[in-house]
């Protein structure tokens, strides 16, 4: 989830410029650890440009947060767009995304969850953009399992998300991806232990697909 520090600093613009360089300092090497000044340095510009896009530090790690989290958002519109009306091959699609972007991504885990980790009082902006975000995510996870007529719709989105979330933070702490390569027979099992039988014995598979 996080961006490559270089970034072509005469065609973008300095808010951009620091939004990618905190975005890739913050996630490489940890909130606390990285301050203004060498995220001013590292965008080119200087801590008055930076102050004035960004009233505090705070801010600044709550727009960067705000913005993985669109990009979360944006991706699963993507995927939704691409099966209108079929929410079983939308939920399908989704956890194979999300198998993929995990194993992908793995090693530092999820920006939003180390943030949380991190700004332990409840009231800082960023904690907010994660509280609002993981619990939209578990929302539309709940949602779109009942669209889908599976049985218990919000125990099993609760168990999806909670297979995500613990498979993430598993492979950081072990330091390897073993356990994220699990997610996507785990969540395949789950949705198919949760697809009533009738739709199974029409041969419709929890993608929403026909088998043969």
């Amino acid at each position: 989830m996080a961006e490559s520090a270089a970034v072509p600093r005469t065609k973008v613009p300095p808010r951009e410029r620091i939004l990618a360089v905190a975005r890739d300092l913050f996630y490489r090497r940890g909130i606390h650890a990285v301050g203004v000044d060498s995220i001013a340095e590292s965008a080119g510009t200087n801590k008055m440009t930076l102050y004035r896009h960004f009233s505090s530090k705070d801010e600044l790690v709550a727009a960067c947060l705000r913005a993985i989290a669109a990009e979360v958002d944006a991706k699963w519109d993507a995927i939704a767009d691409a099966h209108p009306s079929d929410p079983k091959g939308e939920l399908s699609a989704w956890l194979q995304h999300i198998g993929q972007w995990f194993i992908a991504e793995a090693g530092r885990g999820c920006a939003l969850a180390n943030a949380a980790v991190e700004l332990p009082d409840p009231d800082h902006p960023a904690r907010q953009v994660v509280r609002e975000h993981k619990s939209a995510v578990r929302d539309r996870l709940g949602r779109l399992c009942r669209d889908a007529g599976l049985r218990d719709p919000d125990g099993t989105a609760s168990q999806v998300f909670l297979i995500c979330e613990g498979a993430r933070v598993a492979s950081q702490s072990l330091g390897s991806d073993e356990p994220l390569t699990h997610i996507p027979t785990l969540l395949r099992d789950l949705i198919e232990a949760n697809t009533p039988r009738d739709a199974a014995s029409r041969g419709t598979s929890p993608g929403g697909t026909q088998q043969s």
